[in-house]
């Protein structure tokens, strides 16, 4: 029998990603968060249902918490069910990671933002970012770099 080549398969691990993050954002330091979810949710999520465009973090009373990710309940959910799709959902993380992040958004102002979504040994992760945003100046320079960079490379390769 053949054995299955690992180059050819596709990277199934990943839900979903926030690609508006790196625009709008310049992403610091990532965390890995697990989620606490519902049973709806993690068979949408199996499906690949969910948006983290206009998702956001907060931290209160000592917890950090995910707001506007908007999961989308299958149309086969049960009937006794009445999904919320944007419910505030809550994110574990250790004590240490959570005492960082608290004293980087309250005292120094970065924001928390969710990057992407991602399947680890059977469990939903979060990755979330601290991130400041940035200005309009910000995202033309950097769109002008990484055409320069685009640019750069094909000079090269044509040598």
């Amino acid at each position: 029998m053949n054995k299955p080549n690992k180059k050819n398969k596709p990277d199934s691990s990943t839900i979903a990603l926030n690609k508006k993050s790196r625009h709008d954002y310049s992403l610091e330091d990532r965390f890995e968060t697990g989620l606490v979810l519902e049973g709806w949710e993690v068979k949408s999520l199996r499906a690949g249902r969910i948006q983290l465009r206009d998702s956001y973090v907060i931290v209160k009373d000592g917890e950090a918490w995910l707001l506007g990710a908007l999961i989308t309940p299958l149309p086969t959910a049960s009937t006794h069910i009445h999904p919320d799709p944007t419910r505030t959902r809550k994110l574990l993380l250790h004590r240490g990671e959570l005492n960082k992040l608290i004293g980087a958004v309250e005292r120094k102002g970065y924001a928390l933002i969710p990057t992407a979504m991602y399947w680890k040994r059977g469990r939903a992760k979060l990755e979330i970012a601290l991130a400041k945003g940035k200005q309009a100046h910000d995202k033309r320079a950097t769109e002008r770099e990484r055409d320069w960079k685009r640019d750069k490379q094909r000079l090269m390769k044509g040598r």
